[in-house]
């Protein structure tokens, strides 16, 4: 496994990405989305657990270097990214990481904040074949009924963030609409599969999720 950085411009300056290349690629690539934290140790470890399983797994730090040390400090950086900036990052993700490492299929996926932009880039960007939010906001309407990637939805029933109500709202314009999304749920807490916060981690929701998510990629990308 090697591990690179992955540098481009966006509309709002330059930026980079954590990416960690298999030593055998499968020709797949995953974009992966921070929390709300920002782009740590936990989510460059999922990183590596995705080049473990032969996918090229990129993830752009939508921060810019800051990290966040507390949930006071997380919150005020999440509140200050603002939702274009957060997608342009991710579309010039997405076309330096195709130039740069010649690929062409893309699934993307994210957790907490990181679901959020990964479930509003499915439904606003080209170039992407799959996605697997984890447990992020759900977009207004008008964004939703544009999703045309093959997208599977996970949360947690204990989840007091993305509740019963928000999850209710995407089951009802998934149906309205008839998006190609699949809502998986978990009798678990928000933040289930960050193994760094033993308060709310689930061994068995998060290694059934991981099972999951590798799958459904390894079938869209």
């Amino acid at each position: 496994m090697n591990i690179e950085t992955l540098s481009f411009d966006t509309a709002n300056g330059p930026t980079s990405a954590y990416v960690a290349m298999p030593d055998k690629p499968n020709s797949k690539a995953v974009i992966l989305i921070q929390e709300w934290w920002g782009l740590n140790d936990h989510i460059k470890d999922i990183a590596r657990r995705y080049a473990a399983e032969g996918f090229v797994a990129i993830a752009p730090d939508l921060y810019r270097g800051k990290l966040a040390s507390n949930p006071k400090e997380a919150g005020e950086m999440m509140a200050a990214l603002a939702i274009d900036d957060g997608i342009d990052t991710i579309k010039n993700t997405i076309g330096a990481a195709s130039t740069a490492y010649d690929l062409s299929h893309f699934g993307i996926t994210g957790y907490c904040m990181g679901g959020t932009f990964a479930l509003r880039a499915a439904c606003e960007l080209d170039g992407l074949s799959a996605a697997a939010p984890f447990y992020g906001d759900i977009p207004e309407e008008e964004v939703l009924r544009k999703l045309r990637t093959p997208t599977i939805f996970i949360s947690g029933t204990k989840d007091a963030w993305i509740n019963a109500e928000k999850v209710g709202y995407l089951e009802d314009a998934a149906e309205r609409y008839e998006l190609p999304i699949h809502l998986v749920k978990y009798e678990a807490d928000h933040a289930f599969f960050n193994n760094t916060r033993p308060e709310v981690y689930d061994d068995t929701a998060a290694k059934d999720a991981w099972a999951l998510v590798v799958g459904f990629f390894n079938d869209k990308l």
